[in-house]
């Protein structure tokens, strides 16, 4: 995925971290399938893919809206999702 990072941000370990796992999703949508939280609710702003370009824009833009703070919130944090991500 392509990424717009402040330099500021970018030019930092955090940020560098950011943008390499930003980079390594490729939008597939394996994850989806198991998250818990994607399958209940079936919005794709609540599932692992969605929940990165959330992340992505929020990390470009600097801020985050209490809609965006919603969906991230409602993350299990069960890591489910990292089981079936084969990054590249």
């Amino acid at each position: 995925m392509k990424t717009n990072l402040p330099e500021s941000f970018l030019n930092t370990q955090e940020g560098k971290k950011a943008n390499e796992i930003l980079r390594s999703c490729v939008h597939c949508g394996f994850c989806n399938a198991t998250c818990p939280t994607y399958q209940t609710l079936g919005d794709e702003r609540d599932g692992p893919r969605g929940r990165i370009y959330l992340i992505k824009q929020m990390l470009e833009e600097g801020t985050a809206t209490e809609k965006t703070q919603k969906h991230l919130d409602r993350c299990l944090t069960c890591r489910s999702c990292e089981t079936t991500c084969l990054p590249a």
